[in-house]
């Protein structure tokens, strides 16, 4: 078992907070996801979350001109300088300060950062070979109160802050003899954009209550001038900058409110040419957000209400006025050729880009706006389905990351998901006393599954054959039995003392396993009498049951902490472990005791086996996944899935800075009218209060899940669903390695034919571009007789990259060639070990069914098209002679047949 897990992506949230950004080719969202960043491609339509977190949530995220560099900066204000193309952190850097906004210069050369009512000037990281990263260059002093957005001139010569004192500042990035700052008024309440017009100084002003003041300059940008040093020549000025240290106080520039007069050149001035309202008929909430496109000249703003404009200026002609959500646009960002418009809502967690021109959207998501509960994965792992607080159930397909389908029918928390064997239904138990099954091929809800009595449905189980559904309750203590095929209730099996926790169904007989509160495990006979055939018995609470795949073994968490591992077919037990102390429980803002004796009280509430059943994962109210060698009985690794301390319980020790005379600043009560109002949860409230106003969400996790094809795992937590994968692993990893062992002499055994002997040297020394050429090298022909003289512990190795290199080639009959030679001369000892190879040849069938499916879709539109033709060459051909329509005819269905055919031998070989 490989313990090489490095996480993979984030699903199930989209968006929450911060500035939506497009990269330099404008396909791609950059969107804030928490304590990470998140890419969605456009135009592949996948997504992808960088393995980079910060220590708290990202509140906003500057851009490189050239979509090398990001900068990502927390509620806190510590900065982290993040390569796009490595994925990599290249430095860190606190403001010891909130930051509102962040912006490079279009050069590239500077950025700006304004905190509390300061712009800070920094030089640029990665124009020159400096050790330093940040270096400050210059402080703008102006506004009195805090900034909150930036905007630079095309030259990068002014940039221009807005403030929530309601006035915007224009300033100088250099000394400029008649700029060096000018204050804006205008408004009746806080700027939230501020725009120059294309290579010119004009600006645009946006405020909160829906005002825009146009402005006019009289200067054009070429008629600034530098100011003359007194002191130093200009080229000293580049030595002193590029010798200051990171972090000591650069130039200050302090504006005040009135012209500054000049006596030996003419100031800058400007002149307010209009001033436009965007809710002159009351329709509409404050204003919060705003983008302008310089090059096409439209500003787009967003609204509390979910609404949006988009206008053309300076003459303010209404183009668009649409509702895209109910919710508060917290974020817009138009794409550099001005197309795609992204929207961020993070009332709803939701995430569009729409575009304009064609008014269609091009991407729209929106992940679970409250905990996510349940997960499973498809048999064939290519899709996710998830359960949240929120009533909704969806699907997300594991290769994009993104959500196709959403179900809604729910009207209580999701408690637990599950797939049939098939795959192509899935099975959903919800606190609203409904169980609820969905069709996958049309998207609907055709069974649901209801008890004599009302009932809140706790768990779920559905058998191998997908005929059985159970479900159990946590206040009648019963367990209920339908079946899929008519929805009638079946039995309703009771004898547990104590709310049902967990079902499982055998994977080689029909025996049903449940636990219960009332410290049993019962295994139920579905087979004979529908009786408890065995009655289990723990010492403690039962939390969670399991079954390892090949049904030989239970697994049982227990509410003092431990895992025990059962013989179902004896009854007896064969081992347990202690996890109490490995869950390493954080100690909560407002908890009286520490987390070590917090911990004692903690327990796993999710159980997972491996895909060889030499493992298990485990997780529960805290932030760690434990992954435990079932045959040894101890701890192999603990997974950290969060570092985010914006999450409660996430710290082991008290913060001293938090701690006054009278207790920690957590208890404090902020008051109930002012702002954030009370964060402190009731006694007993595990996901925060939601009359409070503000609460921090308590990390934990709900569910944990393997994939069938033993590459990647998953666990909906508190963050989202987070996937975790071996894809992600070193590319060079050799074993059974000498000295003849070289690329060279792989070369040579190709340059001699010898192909079994030139595979067996490159898998040895393991490198997938090597192995890949190998492969390819060999003549089709010879795949048969190379397979069978394969030695039998590469053949493993040869399906399991065979089934990677399917994901992506084109060469699918070439490599569906190897695998089929190999299953069928190796087929009796890989039999003899299905347990282990399964994984392996569960990859293998995913891939070859993502391929069966995209081919089978293309062949039945070929058909269509063909009979379309047809059905249009006979309406033409009525007009003429007989004899020319009929041999007409005959050759287009002579095309059809021929066309189909190749299409179906296609579809055959994939099967196959």
């Amino acid at each position: 078992m490989k313990f090489a897990y490095r996480f993979s992506n984030l699903l199930g949230a989209v968006y929450r907070q911060g500035n939506l950004n497009f990269s330099k080719d404008g396909n791609a969202v950059i969107s804030p996801v928490g304590n990470r960043v998140s890419v969605f491609d456009l135009k592949n339509n996948t997504s992808e979350t960088l393995p980079i977190s910060t220590t708290k949530n990202i509140t906003c995220v500057g851009l490189s001109p050239n979509g090398n560099l990001a900068i990502l900066v927390d509620e806190d204000g510590a900065a982290l300088l993040v390569s796009l193309i490595t994925r990599a952190i290249l430095h860190h850097f606190h403001f010891h300060k909130p930051v509102s906004s962040i912006r490079f210069s279009p050069d590239g050369r500077k950025f700006v950062v304004t905190k509390e009512n300061v712009a800070l000037m920094y030089h640029a990281p990665g124009k020159q070979r400096e050790f330093n990263a940040f270096v400050l260059d210059k402080s703008y002093y102006g506004p009195y109160d805090e900034t909150t957005c930036i905007d630079w001139t095309d030259d990068s010569k002014c940039f221009v802050v807005g403030s929530k004192d309601m006035s915007t500042w224009v300033f100088g990035a250099e000394r400029w003899s008649n700029l060096i700052y000018y204050s804006l008024g205008g408004h009746k309440d806080m700027i939230v954009g501020c725009f120059f017009e294309k290579d010119s100084l004009d600006l645009y002003t946006v405020s909160q209550d829906g005002a825009l003041c146009v402005w006019e300059s009289d200067t054009e940008l070429d008629g600034l001038t530098l100011a003359k040093r007194r002191n130093k020549p200009e080229p000293g000025q580049h030595e002193e900058e590029e010798e200051r240290l990171e972090g000591e106080e650069g130039e200050v520039i302090r504006g005040k409110a009135e012209i500054s007069k000049g006596k030996d050149t003419k100031n800058v001035r400007y002149r307010q040419l209009s001033k436009h309202y965007f809710n002159k008929e009351g329709d509409f909430n404050n204003l919060t957000a705003a983008s302008y496109h310089k090059q096409t000249h439209i500003l787009v703003t967003g609204f509390a209400s979910g609404i949006f404009h988009l206008h053309e200026l300076p003459e303010f002609n209404l183009i668009h006025s649409l509702s895209i959500s109910d919710q508060r646009i917290a974020s817009v960002a138009i794409n550099n050729s001005g197309d795609w418009i992204g929207f961020g809502c993070s009332g709803m967690g939701q995430l569009l880009v729409w575009e304009w021109q064609s008014e269609s959207y091009v991407f729209k998501q929106q992940g679970h706006f409250n905990n996510m509960a349940s997960l499973a994965y498809s048999p064939d792992g290519q899709y996710i389905v998830t359960g949240g607080d929120d009533g909704k159930i969806k699907v997300w397909n594991s290769n994009s990351g993104l959500c196709f389908v959403t179900f809604t029918e729910h009207s209580s928390s999701v408690t637990c998901v599950t797939f049939t064997s098939s795959g192509f239904v899935i099975v959903s138990a919800s606190l609203d006393g409904t169980v609820r099954a969905f069709d996958l091929h049309r998207y609907r809800n055709f069974r649901t599954f209801t008890s004599p009595r009302p009932a809140q449905f706790c768990t779920l189980a559905v058998d191998s054959s997908g005929e059985l559904v159970s479900a159990g309750a946590q206040d009648s203590f019963e367990i209920f039995l339908w079946s899929v095929q008519t929805g009638r209730l079946l039995e309703v099996l009771g004898g547990h003392e104590g709310p049902v926790s967990g079902l499982c169904f055998s994977p080689i007989q029909s025996i049903l396993a449940s636990v219960s509160w009332d410290r049993t495990v019962r295994l139920w006979d579905l087979l004979e009498n529908w009786q408890v055939k065995e009655t289990l018995s723990l010492t403690s609470d039962g939390l969670c049951v399991t079954y390892r795949a090949d049904g030989q073994e239970l697994a049982v968490a227990t509410l003092n902490g431990e895992i025990t591992f059962w013989n179902p077919l004896s009854a007896t037990q064969t081992g347990s472990v202690a996890g109490r102390h490995d869950l390493a429980m954080g100690r909560k803002e407002t908890d009286k005791i520490t987390a070590k004796h917090s911990a004692k009280g903690k327990s796993f509430t999710c159980l997972c086996y491996a895909a060889d059943g030499e493992s298990i994962l485990a997780g529960g109210q805290s932030k760690f996944v434990c992954i435990y060698n079932v045959k040894e009985q101890m701890l192999m690794k603990k997974f950290e899935i969060s570092c985010n301390l914006s999450f409660d319980a996430m710290e082991e020790f008290l913060d001293r800075r938090k701690m006054t005379e009278f207790g920690s600043l957590a208890l404090v009560d902020e008051g109930a009218g002012d702002g954030d109002g009370v964060n402190i949860s009731l006694p007993g409230v595990r996901k925060g209060d939601m009359s409070s106003r503000h609460f921090k969400p308590e990390i934990r996790v709900s569910s944990l899940r393997f994939s069938p094809t033993g590459r990647s795992w998953a666990a909906t937590t508190t963050e989202g669903l987070l996937v975790y994968s071996l894809d992600g692993s070193m590319v060079f990893d050799p074993y059974d390695l000498d000295l003849d062992v070289t690329p060279a002499s792989i070369h040579k055994q190709l340059r001699l034919k010898e192909w079994v002997s030139a595979i067996i040297l490159a898998f040895r020394l393991n490198e997938k571009a090597l192995k890949q050429e190998v492969l390819e090298t060999v003549p089709h022909g010879q795949i048969p007789l190379v397979c069978s003289f394969l030695p039998d512990i590469y053949v493993e190795k040869m399906l399991g990259f065979i089934a990677g290199c399917l994901e992506k080639t084109s060469h699918l009959q070439f490599y569906m060639t190897w695998a089929q030679n190999l299953l069928m001369l190796h087929g009796q000892k890989l039999k003899n070990r299905s347990g282990a190879i399964l994984p392996t040849l569960q990859a293998l069938q995913k891939s070859i069914q993502r391929h069966f499916d995209s081919l089978s879709k293309l062949c039945d539109f070929n058909m269509y098209n063909i009979h379309y033709a047809m059905a249009l060459s006979k309406q033409r051909g009525v007009k003429r002679p007989a004899e020319e329509e009929e041999e007409k005819e005959d050759d287009d269905e002579g095309l059809s047949e021929g066309m189909s055919e190749a299409s179906f031998d296609d579809a055959e070989m994939i099967m196959s």
